[in-house]
């Protein structure tokens, strides 16, 4: 009997600002040969001026972007291409909108100290996250649940690091 070639995976790579999302997932996308996408790039103009004035997003401004988000996940995981996405999705009322959109997706939650957080948010330029909603995204973060589909991996490691963890997550060793 011939070997069924399984299908891409559909993965967000989660955490909050600075934890790496992006990096990570650019990378895994690329070692996993899928589609890749940055949340971030789904916010209304209205949400990133308002996160640029230092203000939080609430769960209204939330709301549709998770089902952008989610809609673009359930679309890869329709046409079969598999995809990974950069989402903060720190509450699991937020990954449970990407999962009801995409049932198989895989979360792969990003976490380090604040310090190292703050550090990399110190550094970073030309992002409209400002430094100063750090302790807001931390006071909303929610670790995965043990029925979540997904692992928590250090973020402080190298990106190059956690893509091969998460290849060898994601094969299932």
């Amino acid at each position: 009997m011939p070997h069924q070639q399984s299908r891409p995976p559909c993965v967000v790579v989660t955490g909050v600002s600075g934890a790496g999302k992006s990096t990570v997932a650019r990378e895994l996308a690329d070692r996993l040969g899928v589609p890749f996408a940055d949340a971030d790039g789904f916010h209304s103009p209205g949400s990133v001026r308002k996160m640029s004035s230092g203000a939080p997003l609430d769960d209204r401004d939330r709301g549709p972007w998770l089902e952008s988000v989610g809609r673009w996940l359930g679309d890869r995981a329709t046409d079969g291409s598999g995809g990974v996405v950069a989402c903060s999705a720190l509450r699991r009322r937020y990954r449970d909108t990407l999962r009801s959109a995409c049932p198989a997706v895989f979360f792969l939650q990003l976490t380090a100290d604040r310090e190292v957080l703050r550090q990399r948010l110190l550094g970073r330029r030309g992002h409209f996250m400002p430094e100063t909603l750090l302790d807001s995204q931390l006071a909303t973060f929610e670790p995965l649940e043990p029925d979540e589909r997904g692992a928590s991996l250090d973020a402080a490691r190298n990106s190059g690091e956690i893509v091969l963890t998460a290849m060898d997550l994601l094969a299932g060793r």
